[in-house]
């Protein structure tokens, strides 16, 4: 399997462990309504444009609210097993291309909302595909960034991913620097520039 693979099936397994009433780190969010979530983006082509599209959105969470009303089992089994061999991402390729961000970052929604949450293991190869996920989401998400950006891993590689005046460098661990340029906070990471340039960009990654 691989890191989306991997991703899918420890957060199904944590799911099913916490039960559909435990928090998240998605604002407002049960890991109830984040399984339907997951859910309603893998199996409702209808539903899911509504997930980047604000003028979409509310019909999508009607879906959403439907699919969370389902009991707990089998909605958790229908994150586990994924997409239809129909959809496009059951392939393996594309499954690591569009969903390793989106399984790495929620399954750390579920670990890190909980109290007694520790920062996983090194994992080379998770770190890999977290580091490039990093990267690439970046570019996207801190584009309105008023600062420029680079990120650094602890052992020193180095993406400039947003240029700008005082330029500021998030430093952490691979999977820390994916949560903070998808606007979480409960991340370890450190920032090396000037304060007011950080906070700046704090505002940023706290609006996504």
């Amino acid at each position: 399997m691989g890191v989306a693979a991997d991703e899918r099936q420890a957060l199904s397994s944590l799911l099913a462990d916490l039960g559909p009433d435990a928090p998240t780190l998605c604002e407002g969010w049960s890991t109830r309504d984040l399984a339907a979530h997951l859910v309603v983006r893998e199996h409702r082509p209808d539903a899911a444009p509504g997930i980047m599209v604000p003028a979409l959105a509310g019909y999508t969470q009607k879906v959403q609210d439907r699919y969370a009303a389902k009991p707990w089992d089998g909605l958790v089994e229908q994150v586990r097993r994924g997409p239809s061999k129909f959809w496009p991402t059951a392939i393996g390729p594309l499954d690591e291309l569009t969903n390793t961000a989106e399984f790495l970052v929620h399954h750390e929604d579920v670990r890190r909302a909980q109290p007694d949450w520790q920062p996983r293991p090194a994992d080379a190869t998770r770190d890999a595909a977290a580091w490039r996920s990093a990267k690439g989401a970046a570019k996207l998400n801190l584009r309105k960034a008023p600062v420029g950006v680079t990120l650094r891993t602890k052992d020193g590689r180095e993406a400039a991913v947003k240029t700008g005046p005082d330029p500021v460098t998030v430093v952490g661990e691979p999977i820390d620097l994916l949560l903070f340029v998808f606007g979480r906070d409960a991340v370890h990471v450190d920032f090396e520039g000037d304060a007011a340039a950080v906070t700046k960009l704090q505002s940023v990654s706290r609006g996504l």
